[in-house]
């Protein structure tokens, strides 16, 4: 590692993001000879993969196709055969590479791997770690990288790349030190962005943490990057009602029911997550109470699989899953659009800047994830771009930008211009609830054009927020304020696209237009000309 004069770091790969996807890529690119540093806006271990509950997807020789078909169908059309068959047919090398590292998943009564089944899924292929399986995977990997001497920088804040204007070469990133306040560069051969979905737009409905704001899908459309798909969002069909709190899929694949307030099941409950959602959706605005049954499993299965679930429910419910029907809504629980990009996951439109995880759209899930597949993806598509990003060899030497004084600029002036006279904190619960209300599970023009509406109003308003805490250390007032500037970014592209799909489907559901209609067998495209977005479809090649 070394320092050049008048910057700060520099690396051979630079990962923003400490998720599963980008520990993996930073894994990957280590093993192959190069520096890494992975930059995250809170502590390495912070991420949604701990938040995984069901498990990995992984195929036997035999079942190989039968997973790459059960994707492809719940893809709903918008599925790459090409990255879904690399996907499902590295599957099972992913998960001897994880056992290699120590992931202690679950065994069954004969000491095998013990798997399950996931909704939309033909056969069981989905393994776990009890009901903690992202979480250990993440832990794992952290692990592996302390090992490795791979470099952390903890509360670096990703505000933008650094991006030469006649090559488009990606050269790194600014980021805000948290900690001292201070804005800082790292530079680097190849950036690696990893930083995660979307749903945080959906505050207080969903079950992500606030921190999911889409801050790196911004900071590639600020860059001259391209977004795909962004109105395609999955909802949870089971989070605990009051807290959204989610209840992995876990619970109704080891044979829980769904049950209204009469006491009926409704719904096949191993239907494709956004079927099994739209069904939750109608109970409720039918005027009935929605619950998740498996008193029936017992108190000693439910302990021995779903321990965490358990707890959950006890300490926001304060009921007993072994005796208790458990509430549960729908909420915005994984984005299937991000970054755009290529079969290297290399972003469009820029080059040495790749994407990975929920933050990319390589077009794997399409309109709708099957379950199971999240983990997979980071971890098999992680390694893939790691080894990508390693093997890329800029065109030019660093070269002197502006991007760092532009955002020391930026940072000075929402200290010292931006006025605070309205709280933004009450704009982001009032934008939840009406993307929850009205580009939530069921949709319709009025509504998304009310809500758009509303957005586009904060856009103009956002000047006037501000933030009233003027500290320069661990400034979370700061930090929520920039978090928001992206959310506004990221939510007008999720609306404009919902708005423009005038059809059904996946998890995109119009009221006004229920029918799949193949004119829209294409893929949303979003991008900025003189800050001012622009869309289009494309066909699905």
């Amino acid at each position: 590692m070394t320092l050049l004069k008048g910057q700060n770091l520099t690396t051979d790969i630079l990962v923003i993001g400490s998720g599963g996807a980008g520990l993996s890529a930073a894994l990957r690119a280590k093993k192959l000879g190069c520096s890494v540093i992975v930059a995250t806006k809170t502590l390495p271990t912070n991420a949604n993969t701990s938040m995984a509950q069901g498990g990995f997807n992984a195929s036997s020789n035999e079942d190989i196709q039968i997973h790459i078909d059960d994707t492809i169908r719940s893809s709903r059309g918008l599925g790459s055969s090409t990255m879904i068959d690399l996907m499902c047919k590295s599957s099972k090398t992913s998960l001897d590479w994880l056992l290699s590292l120590g992931v202690p998943f679950s065994l069954d009564d004969n000491g095998n791997l013990a798997n399950r089944f996931m909704g939309g899924s033909t056969n069981k292929r989905t393994y776990y770690a009890e009901d903690y399986t992202g979480l250990k995977i993440l832990q794992t990997l952290h692990d592996e990288c302390l090992k490795n001497d791979i470099e952390f920088k903890a509360n670096h804040y990703l505000l933008n790349l650094i991006v030469d204007e006649d090559t488009k070469e990606v050269g790194g990133a600014t980021f805000l030190n948290i900690a001292t306040g201070e804005v800082v560069e790292i530079r680097a051969k190849s950036v690696i962005i990893a930083t995660g979905g979307y749903s945080g737009v959906y505050h207080g409905f969903t079950t992500n943490g606030f921190g999911s704001s889409g801050d790196g899908i911004a900071a590639v459309i600020r860059a001259g990057g391209v977004a795909s798909d962004m109105e395609f969002v999955q909802f949870h069909p089971t989070a605990l009602k009051k807290s959204s709190i989610l209840i992995s899929e876990a619970a109704r694949g080891e044979g829980g029911y769904l049950v209204n307030g009469l006491g009926k099941r409704f719904v096949d409950e191993l239907l494709s997550r956004d079927e099994v959602s739209r069904a939750v959706a109608k109970e409720i605005n039918e005027g009935r109470e929605v619950f998740l049954d498996v008193r029936h499993l017992g108190s000693e299965k439910l302990a021995h699989l779903l321990p965490q679930e358990m707890k959950l429910c006890k300490i926001h419910e304060n009921l007993d899953m072994a005796k208790d029907l458990i509430p549960i809504k729908s909420v915005a629980h994984y984005t299937m659009g991000g970054i755009e990009v290529d079969q290297k996951l290399q972003a469009s439109g820029l080059k040495g800047c790749f994407a990975v995880g929920e933050c990319s759209n390589a077009h794997i899930h399409g309109a709708n994830r099957l379950g199971g597949n999240s983990l997979l993806e980071i971890i098999s598509m992680g390694l893939i771009a790691g080894e990508n990003a390693s093997n890329y060899k800029p065109k030019s030497k660093f070269k002197e930008n502006n991007q760092l004084n532009k955002d020391r600029a930026f940072i000075n002036t929402v200290y010292n211009t931006f006025t605070n006279q309205i709280n933004f904190y009450e704009k982001r619960e009032f934008l939840g609830k009406i993307l929850y209300h009205n580009a939530g599970v069921i949709r319709k023009d009025m509504g998304l054009k009310e809500a758009l509406a509303a957005l586009q109003q904060m856009q103009r308003e956002f000047t006037f927020m501000g933030i009233s805490d003027k500290s320069k250390e661990f400034n979370t007032n700061l930090i929520d304020f920039i978090e928001f500037g992206n959310t506004l970014e990221v939510a007008e592209m999720l609306l404009v696209g919902a708005l423009h799909r005038n059809e059904s489907r996946g998890a995109h559901f119009r009221e006004d237009f229920k029918e799949t209609n193949d004119t829209f067998k294409a893929h949303s495209i979003f991008w900025k000309e003189d800050g001012v977005l622009c869309t289009e479809f494309k066909d699905v090649k």
